[in-house]
């Protein structure tokens, strides 16, 4: 994801409280850069023995396409020029398809349909900033590949005097189809057993749009992946991090239940670029070096 051009871009568009990039994220027809290797670090060399691995289906395309959300900065969103996807993800995705022969490339989706996508044959993998969790591995295969939390971010001085423990009666902005929605779901439903307002719960298609509605002053905090929280508040200069970060489990890379032959080549080539430093590189490239794991696994036991 050069950083200082699409930093400055996120930069722009949340402090001017516009929806330039949410409109952006909504193009589901966008295909990010089509180069075999990441930008910004080392070339990855091809594995054989994990190429072989990989499904002919898939191999003899000379690609592995990927399903993304582009609306989540710094994990995977839409470069200066609006069509080109960028992020941590995406870099990390290509160099597991260079690593394993393979061309990689990534589309945008809304986040709800990225597993039936993958399910389907749409994709042949999703990388989309997924949290590992037991409803999704009954549906697919998942990768770990970093580990992140749930953050929460207000405006600068915390105006609404919103906190964690006690968000009653307060408007609290959350991505549909996240972790973070049932996790605020259920503080509010504690709000009202203990016979307080409920939370105001507004859902956003885009993180993009959650995090402006913070910004603007429509929503009196935001939940999100602790990566893009803290890339919001750097970036945006009218947030702060609210509470400390909590909840931290694994994202996963989504293959389809049935190809577990593809599972195990994935998994073999983020081992294979944390061994050869590209993993490291891609994650201090873009600030988020506190999430790295130090060995990937397949469908890994998750509470």
């Amino acid at each position: 994801m050069s950083r200082i051009i699409r930093a400055g871009r996120w930069a722009a568009v949340v402090a001017a409280g516009a929806l330039t990039l949410a409109a952006c994220g909504g193009d589901s027809g966008s295909t990010g850069s089509e180069s075999p290797t990441p930008s910004g670090v080392p070339s990855v060399t091809a594995d054989e023995a994990l190429a072989a691995q990989v499904p002919e289906a898939i191999k003899s395309t000379g690609k592995m396409t990927f399903g993304t959300d582009a609306s989540y900065a710094p994990s995977e969103f839409f470069a200066e020029d609006g069509s080109t996807i960028v992020g941590f993800d995406v870099d990390l995705g290509k160099a597991i398809a260079a690593k394993l022969g393979l061309q990689g490339e990534f589309e945008n989706a809304t986040f709800d349909s990225l597993i039936v996508g993958v399910v389907n044959g749409k994709y042949n993998a999703a990388m989309s900033s997924f949290t590992i969790n037991p409803e999704r591995l009954k549906q697919v295969n998942m990768i770990s590949y970093f580990d992140a939390g749930t953050g929460w971010a207000v405006q600068t001085g915390n105006p609404s005097g919103i906190s964690i423990e006690d968000a009653c009666g307060k408007t609290v902005a959350v991505q549909k189809a996240t972790v973070q929605v049932p996790d605020i779901e259920e503080k509010s439903e504690a709000c009202t057993e203990a016979g307080k307002p409920a939370i105001n719960i507004q859902q956003y298609t885009l993180q993009s749009e959650a995090t402006t509605a913070v910004v603007s002053g429509k929503a009196d905090a935001m939940l999100a992946d602790s990566p893009v929280t803290a890339y919001a508040i750097q970036q945006s200069g009218k947030l702060e991090q609210l509470g400390e970060i909590y909840g931290t489990a694994p994202y996963g890379i989504v293959v389809p239940k049935e190809e577990m032959e593809l599972a195990t080549a994935v998994q073999g080539a983020v081992n294979a670029l944390i061994a050869d430093g590209t993993y490291g590189q891609i994650l201090d490239q873009w600030g988020v070096s506190n999430g790295a794991i130090t060995q990937s696994e397949v469908n890994p036991a998750v509470g």
